[in-house]
């Protein structure tokens, strides 16, 4: 039997810890579509840009650096980010994956364009590392994904780069830079405000952190044309 190809698109800000929680989802949905359903299904996956916080409000390169919990608290309001960090910290209990709001806050386009980069050298295969990679050093160990030393390391383990002082040459030119922008205007120009955001075969979209349950009723939609 031959398989059914499945494309995701996925919209997301390597800031949002409700990204980092969709892309856990829709992992465990794809590994219980095929290990465990057997189903005849092949996914191809890429992850675009977006940027949940303005550069206005949030420059590339701000001092001092504001942690996490007094930002979100600024901008959302205490209640809403109090609803936040509960709803969080409730999945992270539930799947045993540590998150946290640690640390600082970041705009994420240097992390964006590393993710372009990979994508463009070896599709959803370099892709997706390099996407927990920056998700477990933000939400995990609490490490600032807008330094470039540390966007340069995490370049260098997933293997975009070769070294660090290449990856160093990359996040500090402009390369991609103007893609990244585009791709983030773009979905703002779509009516687009909240992220994650799956794309289904370029037809359905799921939006938000959903549960794996609901990524698993893709294999009851009818094949694109």
């Amino acid at each position: 039997m031959s398989k059914r190809v499945v494309k995701l698109t996925v919209l997301n800000d390597l800031i949002c810890p409700n990204c980092a929680i969709g892309q856990h989802e829709l992992f465990t949905a794809i590994a219980h579509c095929k290990d465990e359903l057997k189903l005849p299904l092949e996914f191809e996956l890429e992850f675009l840009p977006f940027r949940l916080i303005t550069t206005t409000l949030l420059p590339q390169d701000y001092a001092p650096k504001v942690q996490k919990a007094e930002f979100f608290t600024n901008t959302f309001g205490a209640d809403r980010f109090a609803q936040l960090e509960e709803s969080i910290a409730k999945w992270a209990a539930e799947k045993g994956v540590p998150m946290s709001f640690n640390g600082v806050v970041s705009q994420s386009t240097r992390a964006h364009r590393l993710s372009r980069k990979a994508f463009r050298l070896g599709g959803m295969k370099l892709q997706l590392p390099f996407l927990m990679a920056v998700f477990r050093a933000h939400l995990q160990e609490a490490k600032d994904i807008g330094d470039p030393d540390v966007l340069a390391d995490l370049a260098v383990e997933v293997g975009i780069m070769s070294s660090k002082s290449e990856a160093l040459a990359f996040i500090q030119s402009d390369e991609l830079e103007d893609e990244v922008n585009t791709m983030c205007d773009e979905a703002r120009a779509k009516g687009i405000t909240g992220v994650p955001l799956t794309v289904i075969d370029g037809k359905w979209a799921v939006s938000g952190g959903q549960a794996s349950d609901v990524f698993v009723q893709v294999r009851r939609l009818p094949p694109s044309s």
